[in-house]
């Protein structure tokens, strides 16, 4: 058996899995580019069913969440090296797991990153409307000097219907794309933003930069591109 200093990730995923999909793709291109050759990421998934995590999600029941998360996460234990929980949302009840000695690459740790090296200080943030009402997200990073704002009551009830309605069930539509840049161009005209954050894992297979001028932050990418440099930091 050929010996690695690679670091195993472990995924706990499914939340939804199209965006699992795309964790598992850019983490193994991400090494593969670094290392060539035919290498790959070692990894575990463990995918979750999205329609438990949702009803527990609609009922603000956030402590049977973590227990349910870190259940999940046990399964890891002495198998992997650090865990990526493959939502935004869900990084809610990421100090569960930590508080149990699981160590979690926190998904803002890696947006806010990449917002520091671009040099911009306020971003809009777009997600479901647990990520944008609540403070988990912000606060992480308010404190690496970031700014965020989030868009009118009424775009947050919008933006969270299509995640869950269309997004979580692979359903890609036109007036939905329409509907989210409308909302980014507002957020840079009224709140004076300078980039906005895809902060929701399913919201880049609906919008990407290529669709407007104004820089956005593709969470799931920012994460998992760092999970793969994590893994690889080690590696003769």
């Amino acid at each position: 058996m050929c010996e690695t200093k690679m670091l195993k990730i472990g995924l706990l995923g499914g939340m939804a899995w199209p965006s699992t999909l795309e964790y598992y793709r850019i983490i193994n291109e991400t090494i593969n580019l670094s290392l060539g050759g035919t290498h790959s990421a070692e990894i575990l998934l463990d995918s979750l069913d999205m329609a438990v995590i949702e009803a527990m999600q609609q009922q603000e029941k956030w402590d049977e969440l973590g227990a349910y998360l870190r259940y999940h996460a046990d399964v890891f234990l002495r198998e992997v090296d650090f865990i990526l929980i493959c939502s935004n949302t869900m990084h809610k009840v990421a100090e569960t797991l930590e508080a149990d000695g699981h160590e979690i690459l926190h998904i803002a740790d890696t947006v806010g990153t990449a917002i520091q090296n671009a040099g911009l200080k306020k971003v809009g943030l777009l997600g479901t409307r647990f990520t944008m009402k609540e403070m988990f997200y912000r606060e992480r990073l308010a404190q690496m000097g970031i700014e965020t704002v989030i868009p009118s009551d009424e775009a947050c009830q919008e933006i969270n219907r299509i995640i869950f309605e269309e997004l979580c069930r692979n359903e890609i539509l036109g007036s939905s794309k329409m509907y989210f840049l409308a909302v980014i161009s507002d957020l840079v005209r009224r709140q004076g933003v300078e980039g906005v954050i895809l902060g929701c894992t399913e919201i880049p297979l609906l919008v990407m930069q290529g669709d407007t001028d104004i820089p956005l932050f593709n969470a799931l990418e920012c994460h998992a591109t760092a999970a793969a440099e994590q893994a690889i930091s080690q590696y003769v």
